[in-house]
């Protein structure tokens, strides 16, 4: 599962060297299926439940699972959250990543800041014997001081030989409630915050989840290893 977070994060690096004004959303979906080509990995996105596309690519108010198309081009203040899987050997690693686009203001800057400080506090709770409560409030602690909102409808979840595992991972929760973690155990954790408020929809195209608001959405994931000293990030 190490092999298969180091694609996903040499894949995420990359596209985020292509992010820039006048890009579109497929030019990123292009750049990591050449990659994954070269290097002779599976997607994990493409194909499952019909998802058309090897990358997800989410501008501003788009939560998650935002299809690239030629039509989405990037534009200076815009923010991209770009999600991305692969297997390697039957294993699955799963992370993503908020990118600016070119320059972009105060509070998109602090939105980001943020959501990646809450996954970071999310990971820093992850050890033998502590709860997904305890992940989850960690996570929603730290969005909710700084006035922002933890989407609910979309949670983290269990990985390993397959995409999506038990035990789903919410952002939220109350220390001490729920499932136990156990060594050996793989999660993914991956805060969606929303500037405005929690709501959201997912649009026609039957993928896209948007902020109801409309106001600005970002979103990290790092796919983790519970081991007997605390928390392995496989995917930095």
């Amino acid at each position: 599962m190490r092999r298969a977070g180091q694609v996903v994060r040499e894949v995420l690096e990359l596209v985020r060297s292509r992010v820039k004004p006048g890009a579109t959303t497929l030019d990123l979906e292009k750049a990591a299926e050449t990659r994954l080509a070269e290097l002779g990995v599976k997607a994990a996105f493409k194909g499952y439940h019909g998802f058309p596309c090897v990358l997800c690519a989410s501008v501003n108010s788009e939560v998650v699972h935002g299809i690239p198309s030629p039509k989405r081009v990037l534009k200076e203040g815009d923010i991209v959250s770009l999600d991305f899987g692969a297997v390697v050997d039957g294993y699955y690693g799963d992370a993503a990543i908020t990118v600016p686009v070119g320059e972009i203001g105060p509070d998109a800057a602090r939105l980001l800041a943020v959501t990646e400080r809450s996954l970071h506090a999310g990971i820093a709770a992850v050890r033998p014997g502590a709860t997904l409560g305890d992940v989850g409030a960690a996570v929603q602690g730290v969005v909710e001081a700084e006035g922002f909102s933890v989407v609910r409808e979309f949670v983290g979840h269990g990985i390993g030989v397959h995409m999506h595992e038990d035990p789903q991972v919410p952002n939220f929760g109350q220390a001490g409630r729920g499932m136990k973690l156990r060594t050996g155990m793989v999660i993914a954790i991956e805060p969606m915050v929303n500037a405005g408020k929690p709501d959201v929809q997912v649009l026609g195209d039957g993928w896209t989840a948007v902020a109801k608001d409309g106001s600005m959405s970002a979103h990290f994931e790092h796919t983790v290893a519970v081991t007997a000293t605390g928390a392995r990030v496989l995917t930095e």
